[in-house]
């Protein structure tokens, strides 16, 4: 837990040992109704199971389910839970009008190690009174989470913060990849990025599929952590998290990686010190 009356800790270095970024300390909740909230909940499982609905299916989808709503509402929520239609067009999410958008370097190219090419996406994670958002760094070639962090707002500071601690534990990547969202595309991000010589890539068209190895992370990481346990608090929540994380990295075996776990592919293949 989090003192704000503790003697040798101030709150921010609290918050970054228990990787939650300083405004969650203060959440209070989002404000919305509990109908509204309950339609979130709704729609990030839809949207996990059919990823190309936009606001228009997930209206008619919302009805048929029995509730009484309008196109307009459903836009605005999946606006604010960071969810669009998944399928192939130039740009995926919006930039911000005044940060640059980086070329896309992975097409044809051959990722077979650790630390060659890592990602970044951000989800949403619904409370029973409120929400949260979650940003995972992960590795491309093992699929292993590097680095996490929580927030309450979507603002850029907890995406930096998680990548300051992958880099503080493991390293830096050749190449780092991310959607043109607006957190990534910042000055904060890309400034970290180009400070540690790392090789900025960004989804532009032809590489919608890309974000598949996250969105397969959120989906398991949803089912069987965050929506069977309805996390009170995000002090809850993050316990949790790390408990699921820590399991996913370290037991939890993948076909697509020889049967073995993310940590044994990632620190088996990772070069012999001298």
């Amino acid at each position: 837990m989090i003192s704000p009356k503790h003697h040798q800790l101030s709150i921010t270095r609290q918050c970054a040992l228990m990787r939650v970024s300083r405004s969650s300390f203060y959440y209070q909740g989002k404000g919305e109704s509990p109908f509204d909230l309950k339609l979130m909940r709704l729609i990030d499982e839809q949207w996990l199971k059919a990823p190309f609905f936009g606001s228009r299916r997930m209206t008619s989808y919302l009805r048929r389910e029995g509730y009484s709503v309008n196109r307009k509402k459903v836009r605005r929520l999946m606006r604010k839970m960071g969810l669009e239609a998944v399928y192939p067009r130039p740009k995926t999410t919006r930039p911000h009008p005044d940060h640059p958008v980086y070329p896309y370097l992975l097409k044809g190219l051959i990722i077979d190690r650790p630390n060659q090419v890592w990602a970044a996406d951000i989800t949403f994670l619904p409370m029973p009174r409120g929400f949260m958002y979650l940003m995972a760094v992960m590795d491309w070639h093992t699929r292993k989470v590097l680095s996490w962090r929580l927030s309450n707002t979507l603002e850029a500071d907890f995406c930096v913060a998680a990548m300051e601690d992958a880099i503080k534990d493991y390293g830096t990547p050749d190449i780092f990849n991310t959607d043109q969202g607006s957190q990534f595309t910042s000055l904060a991000f890309t400034g970290l990025l180009k400070e540690r010589g790392i090789k900025i890539s960004m989804d532009g068209k032809g590489a919608w599929r890309d974000n598949l190895f996250i969105e397969r992370l959120w989906w398991s990481l949803k089912y069987e952590c965050v929506y069977i346990n309805e996390y009170a608090d995000a002090n809850s929540m993050r316990k949790g998290l790390a408990t699921w994380i820590d399991f996913y990295n370290s037991e939890r075996p993948h076909s697509s990686l020889d049967d073995r776990t993310p940590d044994e592919a990632y620190f088996r293949a990772l070069p012999k010190a001298a």
